[in-house]
């Protein structure tokens, strides 16, 4: 079959749409999005569906960012579709929600994306994810240590986060990357490449670029193909799992000593889920096998299970919020700022020869220019990460003054650095932040000194 009849064919096969709906399209400009356009718009007719371009700029690569909102405009306008479109500022969101780039873009265009719909009473919004997306995702979340459900990948048709009277259908799951851009080259549909594909930087493009590669190389030249077969196995037997733990949510001690681990897990899950608490696999195993000890999940908050599986809270008065004081800082040039009983100084100087400096009491250096201008000195909040050097994921640094036995009123009192962005990159008596560490790639170096 051609890739229309396929994608038909799935279609037709999940169920995924119904004759005459309305339908909103989720257009990035990149190959991906618009070939998805192009292929509903060359079936709608024959099922009667309403078909709505939308595109969100997240206005982070400039006159790029505005490129590809231009181009989807005009291909809605070509193929006589309505469109819809919006905009925000990303990193300011970011900087403003303490976000990643990545998660503030993603609420923001599930937002917009959710708000067209709704006024165009339209229930299901399709998005371009691919078969290659779904194998990236899953050494993503590997890598990240999920379980089986993480594992399992995009389904076909989910819930917008955004809204769940609205779902995100996928009709591209089962279409390889390469089947797209082929189809993009012989019906000459115009896409836009987005550069930041390319930054090896992000992990995803990594994943992408170099370890999948490597893997079809030496290992499994039809790695794709496999993957996609272990994520319909995982998620299926995930799937089962997650079922009987809805079937035993309220077991008793004899029958929760008797559920199978795995449904154990799942049980203990639900409840930390169904009560706002991250369930880290940590702290589901230690639930699960000591029953009725208590365990702190943050200064006010301790839990423990008791002997039928059941969670038991207990919370503590609150301690006094850390300081709020902040104090924005300008990196360009040399300088010095007092600031939470200590004085902070800084100077830049270029970096001709990479050389590892000598470790000293008070004094840290960093590349400048993975830093940026200006930086915010404060104390720390709650829900703070920070990826210390040397250490491959960031982890709540919550846990690192655990870790290394701090006081409470001194985490309280320690400050910390944080980049334009909102990522922190210092934190007094700490180790510096992994991806602003020197390299041979720095231009400038950041020499900064402390004292208390």
């Amino acid at each position: 079959m051609n890739l229309p009849e396929r994608v038909e064919h799935s279609l037709a096969a999940r169920k995924l749409f119904t004759r005459d709906q309305r339908l909103l399209i989720a257009v990035s400009g990149g190959v991906d999005s618009m070939v998805l356009l192009h292929l509903l718009h060359q079936l709608a007719p024959r099922h009667g569906w309403q078909l709505t371009a939308a595109h969100f700029n997240h206005q982070l690569r400039g006159r790029s960012s505005d490129a590809d909102e231009r181009l989807v405009c005009t291909t809605a306008k070509q193929l006589g579709l309505p469109f819809v479109h919006g905009r925000a500022d990303v990193r300011r969101f970011a900087r403003a929600q303490k976000l990643s780039i990545e998660m503030a873009a993603r609420k923001l265009r599930h937002d917009f994306l959710a708000r067209a719909a709704r006024r165009r009473e339209i229930s299901a919004i399709a998005l371009a994810h691919h078969a290659g997306d779904q194998v990236e995702l899953f050494f993503l979340r590997l890598v990240r240590g999920s379980g089986g459900e993480g594992l399992a990948g995009m389904k076909w048709i989910s819930p917008s986060p955004a809204s769940a009277k609205i779902n995100l259908v996928r009709p591209l799951l089962d279409v390889t990357k390469a089947d797209l851009a082929a189809f993009a080259h012989e019906t000459k549909i115009r896409f836009r490449e987005d550069a930041s594909n390319a930054v090896l930087d992000i992990r995803r493009n990594r994943i992408r670029r170099e370890l999948l590669p490597l893997l079809r190389k030496h290992y499994q030249p039809a790695l794709d193909r496999t993957i996609l077969r272990v994520m319909e196995i995982v998620g299926a037997e995930s799937e089962f799992v997650a079922e009987a733990a809805r079937r035993d949510a309220r077991p008793t001690a004899k029958t929760f000593a008797r559920l199978s681990v795995a449904v154990q897990r799942r049980v203990l899950q639900r409840q930390l889920v169904a009560r706002g608490i991250a369930p880290e696999f940590d702290l589901i195993e230690r639930l699960r096998n000591k029953p009725e000890q208590v365990f702190e999940v943050n200064p006010q908050l301790r839990v423990r299970r008791d002997a039928a599986g059941v969670l038991r809270m207990n919370c503590t008065p609150r301690l006094p919020a850390p300081i709020a004081a902040s104090a924005k800082v300008d990196l360009q040039k040399a300088g010095m700022e007092r600031f939470g009983g200590a004085k902070i100084s800084w100077r830049l100087f270029q970096q001709k020869v990479f050389r590892r400096p000598a470790q000293t009491g008070g004094r840290e250096f960093f590349d400048a220019d993975e830093i940026g201008s200006p930086i915010l000195l404060r104390h720390r909040r709650a829900g703070d990460r920070f990826q210390p050097i040397g250490m491959a994921t960031a982890v709540k640094l919550q846990d690192l003054f655990v870790n290394a036995k701090l006081p409470r009123k001194r985490r309280c009192e320690l400050i910390v650095a944080a980049t334009p962005a909102g990522e922190i990159f210092w934190v007094e008596g700490l180790r510096i932040g992994e991806r602003f560490k020197l390299t041979a790639r720095t231009a400038r170096r950041l020499e900064w000194r402390w004292q208390r």
